[in-house]
């Protein structure tokens, strides 16, 4: 069981992220005004959507999606393997990131780059971190879920505070540049999502081509692609029985939280979260 690497006050995994890689990228890496940023707290539907996003670019065509990993098809800016890709690659760009606002690349702020950030139930967000995270090897490890739900209120997991992380980003909701989605309204109604994700990215999609993205983009067709499922993660990093894509729906805390869970985090959200207009997150 492995710590957490901390910087600036925010817990990283010990693995694959380094200070001078998280420093380099805030400090020195140029995002190009041509780039796509796709940004959200672990365990918010991530991988959904760069899927989506990698399946609007080739026009629902699933080569791409099926042949490359996904994180060689959208590198995660402050991970020292995606880094390097990010800083050779001359087109433009797709990048993911888990970072909160403050430690994002500082010439994002003076760019015409697109960021889309996903939002999630953070109910939801704690039971899906807390089964994914059990099965890593680089990280703490909780010993029950009890355990987790009380590092997650303080902030004392990967990337942070969901609610700073969230708060931070939602700074930006009114610049034409950020186009805010949350994973409710996802599932609810893929096909209006990848339509507004479309108009966002300016690109047009036939019917069959959209058609070809809500297939490809599926839950049952990502968790059958090694490409973007996670089993090519090697075993001396995660236990063979990984899963990245558990569930994959809403609502799945209230099979986990006791009664007292629930309240507690109600409370805490609603002393985090205040000041958000009404209607802002949808699973309120």
């Amino acid at each position: 069981m492995s710590e957490y690497l901390w910087f600036e006050g925010i817990p990283f995994p010990t693995e694959e992220y380094e200070k001078e890689t998280i420093e380099e990228s805030r400090d020195k890496f140029v995002i190009r005004d041509e780039d796509t940023v796709l940004v959200t707290y672990p365990k918010s539907g991530s991988n959904w959507l760069i899927e989506i996003v990698c399946l609007i670019q080739t026009k629902g065509d699933p080569t791409w999606i099926q042949s490359v990993p996904i994180w060689d098809r959208s590198p995660w800016v402050e991970s020292q393997y995606g880094y390097p890709l990010l800083i050779n690659n001359k087109g433009p760009r797709l990048i993911s990131s888990h970072l909160p606002f403050h430690l994002f690349p500082k010439s994002f702020f003076s760019s015409k780059a697109k960021v889309i950030y996903l939002i999630r139930n953070p109910r939801d967000v704690l039971v899906s971190g807390y089964f994914f995270w059990s099965k890593m090897k680089f990280v703490k490890t909780p010993e029950s879920l009890r355990t987790y739900f009380e590092w997650f209120l303080k902030g004392n997991v990967i990337f942070g505070s969901w609610f700073e992380h969230t708060r931070g980003w939602l700074s930006m909701r009114e610049k034409d540049n950020f186009l805010l989605l949350s994973y409710e309204d996802m599932k609810k109604d893929t096909k209006s999502s990848i339509k507004k994700i479309c108009d966002f990215l300016g690109k047009k999609l036939e019917p069959d081509e959209l058609d070809m993205v809500l297939k490809y983009s599926s839950f049952q067709t990502m968790k059958e692609n090694i490409m973007s499922n996670y089993s090519l993660v090697p075993e001396d990093k995660a236990s063979s029985d990984l899963v990245l894509l558990r569930k994959g729906m809403t609502g799945d805390w209230k099979n986990h939280f006791t009664v007292a869970q629930a309240e507690a985090f109600d409370k805490v959200f609603q002393e985090k979260m205040a000041g958000f207009p009404p209607g802002l997150f949808p699973w309120e």
